[in-house]
């Protein structure tokens, strides 16, 4: 009999392996959609649930953990977000937001203490993926020892407990894609990996964020996608159908998560649908 620690270190590792579905399930695995919480609606509370499953093609809703008040270390606030999200068939694959202001990673402790309470509170959701903002004064350099190290042993240090959850630690950074694969390289374990915006990555480093697709490969956990407040068909920084064919070429199989802006929930299902079929014209 496998124990739950190792059968949870089993499932972490896989999360390092390309995943490929044979011709007897059915060819290739179907593309998992899903949208940010807090670019959906401009309120808190299970009602996103309703407005995604109006959405066709997507089952998933990313959740923020600190958003307007909202703050998922409270047992019963996630737990009222579980039972609507069972009631509408969706999925949360992943939360976001869990700095509370003026937190920074680099007070060590605190943010142990953050992560471990998304761990907790991913795990009770069914997510499988925390993102870890990390951006300027609170991104390390990682070409300071003194900055990226202490950061590095505490990744290395929650990484367990994220792996026995079955949660990925998604970091999305301020750094260059070849910083970012240094950095994940030096955490080395495979519940760390990388939480890539490609908009982000294309306005800080032009040119840079379709090679780092290339180049970061399987450390690459989850995506967002977006566009400000427009399609992804439409004029944008990044080049979307470049970007997704570098995707299906590191055999990406994970969640597809919007970040579109969107002026109201009409809208917002409208939209989505049409982002959802170019993603998917551009990944066959």
């Amino acid at each position: 009999m496998v124990s739950r620690r190792r059968f949870c270190s089993l499932s972490a590792a896989a999360f390092s392996l390309p995943l490929v579905a044979s011709a007897s399930e059915g060819g290739a695995i179907p593309l998992k959609f899903g949208h940010r919480q807090a670019n959906m609606v401009e309120q808190t509370g299970p009602i996103v649930f309703e407005i995604a499953r109006r959405i066709r093609g997507l089952s998933g809703v990313e959740l923020q953990m600190i958003w307007k008040g909202q703050d998922l270390s409270d047992h019963e606030t996630t737990l009222a977000y579980k039972r609507e999200a069972n009631r509408w068939a969706v999925q949360v694959p992943s939360i976001a937001g869990i700095w509370s202001h003026g937190e920074s990673i680099f007070n060590i402790g605190s943010a142990r203490q953050t992560i471990q309470r998304a761990i907790r509170a991913a795990e009770l959701l069914g997510a499988s993926v925390i993102l870890v903002a990390l951006f300027d004064a609170n991104c390390p350099n990682m070409s300071d020892e003194s900055s990226y190290g202490p950061v590095v042993d505490l990744l290395q240090n929650v990484s367990s407990e994220a792996a026995d959850a079955g949660v990925a630690l998604g970091l999305e950074t301020s750094l260059t894609p070849a910083d970012d694969k240094k950095f994940v390289d030096l955490v080395n374990r495979s519940a760390v990996r990388i939480y890539y915006d490609a908009t982000n990555k294309e306005l800080a480093y032009p040119g840079q964020s379709v090679p780092g697709i290339q180049l970061l490969g399987q450390r690459i956990v989850q995506i967002h996608l977006k566009n400000e407040d427009r399609l992804l068909s439409e004029p944008a920084k990044v080049n979307w159908p470049a970007a997704l064919r570098a995707l299906q070429r590191i055999s990406y199989q994970g969640w597809y998560v919007f970040e579109t802006k969107h002026q109201n929930p009409e809208q917002c299902v409208l939209a989505t649908q049409q982002n959802i079929d170019f993603v998917r014209t551009y990944s066959a």
